[in-house]
């Protein structure tokens, strides 16, 4: 799964890094939670250009009674994306780009508990979640867009610390996974790209992290060598 992530540059880099002109103001996020406000590219039109926006992680379908369901739809397995009627609609007509520059696991020790690890690509730049977004209306105030992040069965560097990992998706596939016209499973699914050629630096940091309500640069330090050694011991 995909629990918690980071967005740790500033408005100007990621309108850099995405070619558009006026991004949405962003401050730098290092621990990013469900039901937060996440920065994503959609596309409402076929002849209209990418947008950057804010969506609320947790998928609220528009059939839902409520929000709550949100909290239990953070991930959408690609496996299944067409089976459940969660996400079969999203998956037709309302696919975004999740942007972040890093995720947290978590692996556990051989006390039973677990450490946090963090990860991102090498040099740290951004990249992009598949996901799948969605409009709700509630009975009283505004409407509320959401997202879900996409995942996958775990590459083997993925695997000694959980079972599934994020679909991050390369730049080659954005304009296909982006273009409102595709709307068959055969056109769209084949665009969740195998996992097990992806790499991606990680290393362990602090329990700060674990705290939802913690959100600064510490969260990503590197945990000292000499903790690690003494803190970290990990099951075969």
């Amino acid at each position: 799964m995909c629990g918690r992530f980071t967005l740790t540059k500033t408005s100007k880099e990621i309108a850099q890094a995405f070619s558009v002109s006026e991004p949405p103001s962003w401050q730098p996020k290092y621990n990013i939670v469900p039901t937060d406000w996440v920065l994503a590219l959609v596309k409402s039109g076929s002849d209209r250009p990418w947008q950057l926006r804010y969506l609320r992680w947790g998928l609220i379908p528009p059939w839902a009674k409520d929000n709550k369901i949100a909290s239990k739809l953070i991930n959408a397995r690609a496996e299944t994306l067409i089976e459940k009627p969660s996400f079969r609609q999203a998956l037709r007509s309302r696919r975004c780009l999740i942007l972040a520059d890093g995720f947290y696991e978590w692996r556990k020790e051989v006390s039973g508990h677990r450490h946090p690890y963090y990860f991102h690509l090498e040099g740290r730049p951004i990249f992009t979640f598949a996901g799948l977004w969605e409009t709700w209306q509630p009975k009283q105030g505004e409407v509320i867009s959401s997202c879900t992040i996409i995942t996958t069965p775990a590459n083997a560097q993925m695997q000694p610390y959980h079972h599934r990992m994020p679909v991050l998706l390369g730049e080659e596939a954005y304009h296909d996974w982006l273009d409102p016209t595709k709307t068959k499973p055969d056109e769209i699914l084949p665009l969740l790209q195998d996992q097990t050629k992806l790499r991606m630096d990680c290393y362990p940091v602090g329990l700060q992290v674990n705290s939802p309500a913690h959100d600064e640069p510490d969260c990503i330090k590197p945990l000292p060598s000499e903790l690690e050694e003494t803190a970290i011991a990990f099951l075969p």
